[in-house]
C-alpha cells in the first residue's frame, strides 16, 4: 500500500512538473513575440544589428540636434538637455544608411563638464560630417561640446567660448543668524558638508574646491586644444572664463566660419554631393 501511495504521489508530482513546463516555454514564446513585435524584427538577437532611430527618415540627408538650455547628464528637471539623449541621437544619425551630415544647433550657457565631454567625443567618433553651428550663444560646456564637431559655425553677434568652470554658490549663514537658525553639523566626514550653504566655506575646504576647480579646467583646455587642433598654451591664455563675440572667436581659432544655417547647409551640400535636407 506504501509502495502504490509514492507511485500515486509521483504521478502527481511528474504530472505538476510537465504543466510548470508548459506555462514557462508558452511565456518565453509570448515574451519573444512581444520583444519582436518591439523592434520589428529578430535581428534584436543579433549583436551585428543596430537600430537606428533615423532609419523611417527616407526624405532627409542630414540630421539636427538642438542644445538649448542646460546641459546635464540626464533631463531630470524635464527642461535640461540630456547629453546621454544627445549622445544616442549622434550614434543614430553615424549608423543610418540615409543620414550623411549632422548639425548639432546650440544656442545654451553651458552645463556639467562630464556632459560636454561625453557630447563632444560622441562628435569625435562620429563617422559622417559634423558641423556645430552656434546661434546666440554657446559657451561654457556648450562650447566644449561643440568642439567635437569636424567644423563649428557662428553668428558674429555669437557669444562663444567661456573656457572656465565655476561652482559658486550663496550661503545663507547671515540670514541664518539674524532669524535665530542655528547650523547643527553632524557628518562622518569634515568635509562631508563642505558646500552646505547653511556654513560658512572653511580655508581648508576652499582649498579642496579649487583642486577640484583647477582639474576640471585643465581637462576643459586639453579637450579644445585637441579638438581644435590649437596650441595648448593659446587655449590656455583664453581660458580666463571669458567669452568672445563671432569674429573674435574666429580669429582666435575658436570657430571656423561666421555663417549661418544657410552656410551650413551650402558647406554640407558641398561635401555630400548633393542637396541638404534636414530631418524633422
Amino acid at each position: 500500500m506504501k509502495f502504490k501511495l509514492f507511485d500515486r504521489a509521483m504521478d502527481i508530482k511528474i504530472i505538476k512538473i510537465i504543466i510548470v513546463i508548459i506555462v514557462l516555454v508558452g511565456c518565453s514564446i509570448i515574451i519573444k513575440d512581444e520583444i519582436v513585435w518591439q523592434f520589428g524584427s529578430d535581428d534584436y538577437y543579433d549583436d551585428s544589428s543596430y537600430s537606428s532611430g533615423y532609419s523611417d527618415y527616407q526624405d532627409c540627408n542630414v540630421a539636427k540636434i538642438d542644445i538649448k538650455s542646460f546641459i546635464d547628464v540626464e533631463n531630470y528637471d524635464g527642461e535640461s538637455v540630456s547629453s546621454s539623449e544627445v549622445v544616442s541621437a549622434i550614434e543614430d544619425a553615424n549608423y543610418s544608411e540615409n543620414i550623411q551630415g549632422l548639425i548639432l544647433d546650440i544656442d545654451s550657457y553651458g552645463g556639467l563638464p562630464v556632459s560636454a565631454e561625453e557630447i563632444a567625443d560622441a562628435l569625435v567618433r562620429a563617422d559622417i560630417p559634423t558641423v556645430a553651428l552656434i546661434r546666440g550663444t554657446g559657451t561654457s560646456a556648450a562650447y566644449w561640446a561643440s568642439t567635437g564637431a569636424d567644423v563649428i559655425f557662428a553668428s558674429a553677434l555669437s557669444d562663444v567660448g567661456s573656457i572656465g568652470v565655476t561652482i559658486s554658490y550663496l550661503d545663507n549663514v547671515a540670514q541664518n543668524q539674524m532669524e535665530g537658525l542655528h547650523f547643527n553639523q553632524l557628518s562622518t566626514g569634515q568635509y562631508k558638508d563642505m558646500l552646505s550653504s547653511d556654513k560658512t566655506l572653511t580655508y581648508n575646504e576652499r582649498l579642496l574646491v579649487e583642486r577640484d576647480l583647477d582639474i576640471t579646467l585643465d581637462n576643459f583646455i586639453q579637450a579644445v586644444a585637441d579638438n581644435r587642433n590649437l596650441d595648448i598654451d593659446k587655449v590656455r591664455s583664453l581660458a580666463d572664463g571669458s567669452s568672445f563675440m563671432g569674429q573674435m572667436a574666429l580669429d582666435n581659432g575658436l570657430i571656423d566660419y561666421i555663417g549661418s544655417l544657410y552656410d551650413v547647409k551650402e558647406y554640407l551640400s558641398n561635401l555630400i554631393g548633393e542637396e541638404v535636407v534636414i530631418c524633422e
